[in-house]
């Protein structure tokens, strides 16, 4: 699948000695750990469903995910970032269905658009961007592997389903050949269960061996797509074994962080975890979630329809970078809720700054790139660093201010930091 452009990241001075660790929340332990040690690091980043692209909620993950690839990159380190576009989904076919659109039609629309949306936001762009469809094979080999070793099982299908061989059936995880599940959410019995059911889950399938276990391969239904499934018969992937099969093959295994908004952490990444233990390399070392997005007092979803949509925004004038600072004004893991003074908030910052770096001289920019690194390395507190750029600004736009000590090329030197770092072009 075709990403989008990379944006043009300038290059910053080196402070003296080792760049500080960058540290992240990891939601397994609760603690602070190093995200990513050695010269290189490696990442996943749970991709879109294509019918609803690009709203508040998705933004706000995606920038989150690429101030860490900026902190990343800033301390040299190799960074290599995959991601995935679900661009087949009972979701996705009941938008179609409900709005008479073909689906393939649906999906590429709403993923170009997301596409134009993270090149507007300044987003780096995965390495590896590979859809649900274009999977297929690979998925197909893993399942077949699962089921040649006992961790997977077929369930019988309804009558008219499965297509030509129906006796085949749907294709399960067996989640007792795991003994490790459950300790990337580390949630009781009664949460788990609850959260596989409202998110996605079927956990009354008659057949299954477990109410948890999920879904692999999904046999042909009559008005659904189907792909040649070999030996599985034809069908579709599992959401989970999806991004197992994507984040192994473009990242090895195990990698270092796996990441997404906060309700991913059960099942998803606990199912594509598990599945990748299973197919021989474990899964990422740290998980990181981003927080949820609320608009008019309720969780931003698909689902209740109170969406804020980035190229709606674009459309009505809304400069992208001014959208980027308002969502960098919120910590990554805080819940919030979208409203116009956010937006307003960043525009008008916006503009300070560009003021602030009109000139060819300014206040001195060590302190405050070493405050915006800081901030970064420190569970990417983006809204530390906005502050430490303010200060700056602030004293830069000062009246009346002596200018003796002001030095020349300061405000280049701020604004190639301000985008290296933020991701904000001045």
């Amino acid at each position: 699948m075709r990403s989008w452009p990379a944006p043009q990241i300038p290059e910053l001075p080196r402070p003296a000695g080792d760049p500080a660790p960058v540290r992240v929340h990891d939601s397994t332990t609760g603690n602070l750990v190093e995200a990513a040690a050695g010269d290189s690091a490696r990442y996943y980043v749970c991709g879109i469903t294509p019918y609803d692209a690009t709203h508040i909620g998705h933004a706000n993950t995606y920038v989150a995910f690429d101030l860490l690839h900026r902190a990343w990159r800033d301390a040299g380190k190799d960074v290599t970032y995959v991601s995935n576009v679900t661009d087949v989904d009972d979701p996705l076919l009941e938008r179609a269905t409900a709005t008479g659109v073909d689906w393939q039609d649906l999906a590429a629309e709403q993923t170009a658009l997301f596409r134009e949306d993270m090149a507007a936001l300044g987003v780096i762009p995965p390495a590896t961007w590979t859809g649900a469809v274009e999977s297929v094979p690979a998925v197909v080999a893993a399942v077949e592997q699962l089921l040649e070793t006992g961790a997977a099982y077929r369930v019988p299908v309804e009558p008219g389903a499965g297509g030509d061989d129906p006796c085949l059936g749907d294709v399960y995880a067996d989640l007792t050949a795991d003994p490790a599940f459950g300790q990337v959410a580390r949630l009781d019995a009664a949460t788990m269960a609850a959260l596989f059911a409202e998110r996605g889950g079927d956990p009354q399938r008659e057949g299954k061996k477990a109410p948890l276990d999920p879904l692999l391969w999904r046999r042909e239904r009559r008005g659904e797509p189907a792909w040649d499934g070999a030996s599985l018969g034809t069908g579709r992937p599992g959401w989970h074994v999806e991004c197992a099969v994507i984040a192994r093959d473009g990242l090895g295994l195990p990698f270092d962080v796996q990441g997404g908004g906060a309700d991913l952490l059960f099942p998803h990444h606990e199912m594509s975890t598990s599945h990748d233990r299973l197919l021989g390399g474990g899964g990422a070392r740290v998980h990181v979630h981003a927080g949820l997005v609320a608009y008019q007092g309720e969780k931003m979803s698909k689902s209740r329809g109170n969406l804020v949509f980035v190229s709606a925004l674009r459309r009505a004038g809304v400069e992208p970078m001014a959208i980027r600072v308002a969502l960098l004004a919120h910590h990554y893991r805080t819940e919030w809720e979208w409203t116009d003074a956010d937006l307003e908030a960043g525009v008008a910052r916006l503009g300070r700054w560009r003021a602030a770096v009109s000139g060819n001289g300014g206040p001195a920019v060590d302190a405050t790139l070493a405050a915006v690194r800081a901030a970064l390395a420190d569970d990417l507190d983006a809204p530390a660093a906005l502050a430490a750029v303010d200060a700056w600004a602030e004293r830069a736009l000062e009246v009346g201010r002596d200018t003796s000590d002001d030095t020349e090329g300061a405000p280049g030197v701020l604004a190639r930091a301000v985008d290296a770092l933020l991701g904000v072009r001045l």
